[in-house]
């Protein structure tokens, strides 16, 4: 297969798995959950915070030892195909969550959203063998396109469920979307099979690598800084992506066509601001770039405290989204600069492990203020906290000038 078709056919899996992200995690299933499995109460958000913390805790745990398994072992592809199998039945199955059924609504949830994000970090190992270096940002681009696309076209699927209020139907459709289109990367991508003889358990490997890049870390200050600035500015955005739908509809009433317009609104604003804020991030500077990326999160949330107004809350949703795909990648960019050529691996996983270990505390502060305070405009309140302290630290990492940024990239 050529080069282009490898691309594509990686691209293609990150289309098909953005089904479960849209209608799982951000909006049908989120809300679903809140409004039917736990009956509109405002533990409803406390028990989803802890939904969504208990997946994360257990795959950052997890993704060390997985990530050593991509490094070390010999089959990528059938650690993908577990877990992504993983999320496809276990999407499917909340078809058969109803009212009341908290535990089980919570349980396949986690094991679902578990099976996703692991299967990310064999995903993500696939990069390295279809492109070069220098070519990383730009294929890794595509496939944030294409996850947007995906995103676009499951809406446009479920769009007559929804209207038939058939809720628990389109988490079906999400699993037979994500089985579909995950199918190519499996049939025509090939796995780079390593001979390394492995003398150690995983687990040992997983965890002596975690304490090894911490071990290094402390000689890269001004990446051991951007780290704790985007540990901090990333929090919020899981939260904003865990909780918009729940927001939107319990506080502001929004109906089910209602939210998918909302959202075909975001994810389209949020395919041009990845390519606009991608060219400007390319004249003035990555860490510029996710400065104006932070500045316009700040101002959504608090359009999102003041608007009372469904009409609003677009706006509100055209931000967002112009923000949100930005800030993912511009963080991934800035990340290759500040990281030394020969620890890329090593640092991009403890990048990874950063990632995921985030989207605990920033959930959890939401719901547990929104139960506390039955408000969740306080609780969206507490968001900007998140944005604000990974602005202010990210003021002290300092970006490399033109000249490393050529040297580090080689």
């Amino acid at each position: 297969m050529s080069k282009k078709g490898k691309i594509f056919v990686w691209t293609l899996f990150d289309f098909a798995n953005t089904s479960f992200s849209i209608i799982v995690v951000t909006f049908l299933y989120a809300v679903y959950f809140k409004k039917t499995v736990a009956s509109g109460e405002p533990i409803g958000d406390l028990y989803w915070s802890f939904a969504t913390s208990i997946a994360m805790i257990i795959t950052a745990v997890i993704s060390p030892i997985l990530g050593a398994i991509a490094d070390y072992s010999a089959g990528k592809k059938r650690f993908l195909l577990f877990f992504t199998a993983l999320c496809i039945l276990s999407t499917a199955s909340l078809y058969f969550v109803q009212e009341g059924t908290i535990f089980w609504g919570i349980f396949l949830f986690v094991i679902a959203n578990i099976g996703f994000e692991a299967g990310l970090v064999f995903y993500d190992a696939f990069l390295p063998e279809i492109t070069e270096p220098k070519n990383y940002g730009r294929v890794s681009g595509y496939g944030f396109a294409m996850g947007y696309l995906g995103s676009l076209a499951t809406l446009a699927i479920v769009y007559p469920f929804i209207t038939a209020e058939k809720v628990r139907e389109t988490f079906i459709v999400s699993a037979i979307f994500f089985l579909i289109f995950s199918i190519p990367l499996f049939l025509f991508l090939r796995d780079s099979r390593k001979n390394i003889q492995v003398h150690e358990s995983y687990i040992k490997i997983g965890v002596g690598r975690v304490l090894n890049t911490v071990k290094h870390l402390k000689y890269y200050k001004n990446l051991a800084t951007f780290l704790l600035a985007f540990f901090f500015y990333i929090e919020g955005v899981n939260t904003v992506i865990y909780f918009s739908g729940n927001y939107a509809s319990t506080t502001l009433g929004f109906t089910e066509t209602e939210l998918l317009i909302f959202f075909i609104t975001v994810q389209t604003t949020a395919i041009l601001g990845s390519v606009i804020l991608g060219i400007v991030a390319d004249s003035i500077g990555q860490k510029k770039t996710i400065v104006i990326t932070l500045l316009l999160w700040l101002l959504t949330v608090l359009l999102a405290i003041v608007i009372h107004d469904k009409t609003g809350f677009y706006v509100v949703g055209l931000l967002a989204g112009s923000a949100m795909g930005s800030s993912q990648s511009t963080s991934r960019s800035l990340m290759s600069k500040l990281t030394p050529p020969e620890k890329k691996t090593e640092f991009f996983g403890f990048y990874s492990f950063f990632g995921k270990s985030s989207a605990v505390l920033g959930p959890l502060v939401f719901g547990l203020v929104s139960y506390l305070t039955d408000s969740q405009r306080l609780a969206i309140f507490s968001v900007g906290f998140f944005f604000l302290i990974g602005l202010f630290i990210l003021t002290k990492v300092k970006e490399p000038v033109a000249e490393n940024t050529i040297q580090l990239s080689e």
